[in-house]
């Protein structure tokens, strides 16, 4: 498939934010931080999320019309995370002006929490949901989308606090390489998976020809077409293979590393997430451009 960046940035950003809410609220529950603390992370939570729904429109090709896409809540996961999503960043707002004015946030705080792993699950299912793509059919979508955006979330969040509340960042900094340990298993997972995965179609039933061998010398067109743009990363080897090795990397081996280096400071915090989320951008590429889509099998040559 060809990976769209204002989908990548979508769902790595969102995810952060995601991951940084669910940091912040669990520090409340667990009774330490305070409104010096939650206002500017509830802050920084919405900055992420709206950035990624703003990425979203460019994926449009009638942003005017963008409110249709939650017309079909009743089957669509996407119209379902077009639903979930401004409904998790109003009550993110709302947690963090509960904090700003000293007023009651639980409630927000557990529906913010609901809400969260609602639309973790709302944007995974957009992808698993599809069964003619094996590599995304797997429950191993939703964990790995979940736990990178957890693992990301508290390593924003240990930044923010060796700024604002240089206590807490050590119990961050441990939530964080736990997370990202996990979610770098998971994702090693998904990669072994897929590595084994064989096509179910050939390009026999590709068009529909029964006969043992076939040399196909055309598509069909003399040019490409939106199917050859759309289904397609259409990088060499070389580019995909770098991205593989880039993502193995800053997911969590060099990010883990900063946070290992017992430096609570927010400057090398903050690298830290910087480059784990560039890491996640090459993991969300590399999940768009692995997956093989089948009409593939019959557009491989032009003429």
């Amino acid at each position: 498939m060809r990976p769209a960046w204002s989908v990548i940035l979508l769902t790595t950003l969102i995810g952060a934010g995601q991951g940084l809410f669910l940091a912040l609220v669990a520090t409340e529950a667990s009774g330490q931080g305070g409104s010096s603390l939650f206002v500017p992370g509830a802050a920084a939570a919405l900055v992420l999320l709206a950035g990624g729904l703003a990425a979203s429109f460019f994926h449009l090709g009638h942003p005017e019309r963008a409110w249709r896409s939650a017309a079909m809540w009743r089957t669509s996961w996407l119209s379902r995370e077009v639903l979930v999503l401004p409904a998790f960043m109003a009550v993110v707002f709302a947690w963090g002006v509960a904090h700003w004015q000293g007023m009651p946030s639980l409630a927000w705080g557990a529906a913010g929490v609901a809400l969260a792993l609602a639309l973790f699950v709302c944007t995974g299912m957009i992808y698993a949901c599809l069964p003619f793509l094996q590599e995304w059919r797997t429950p191993l979508t939703i964990i790995n989308f979940t736990l990178l955006g957890c693992a990301s979330g508290v390593t924003a969040a240990a930044a923010l606090a060796a700024w604002l509340q240089p206590a807490l960042a050590r119990g961050y900094v441990a939530a964080a390489l736990a997370l990202g340990a996990l979610a770098y298993l998971g994702r090693l997972a998904s990669l072994q998976r897929n590595a084994r995965l064989r096509p179910k179609s050939t390009l026999a039933t590709a068009i529909g020809v029964k006969h043992p061998r076939i040399v196909q010398i055309a598509q069909g067109a003399m040019g490409g077409s939106f199917n050859t743009r759309e289904f397609f990363h259409g990088r060499p080897r070389e580019v995909v293979r770098a991205v593989r090795w880039s993502l193995l990397a800053l997911v969590f081996p060099v990010p883990a590393l900063l946070l290992m280096s017992g430096s609570q400071s927010a400057p090398v915090l903050g690298a830290a997430f910087i480059l784990q989320y560039a890491g996640l951008l090459a993991e969300r590429w590399f999940f768009f451009a692995e997956a093989k889509h089948p009409q593939n099998l019959y557009y491989q040559a032009i003429a």
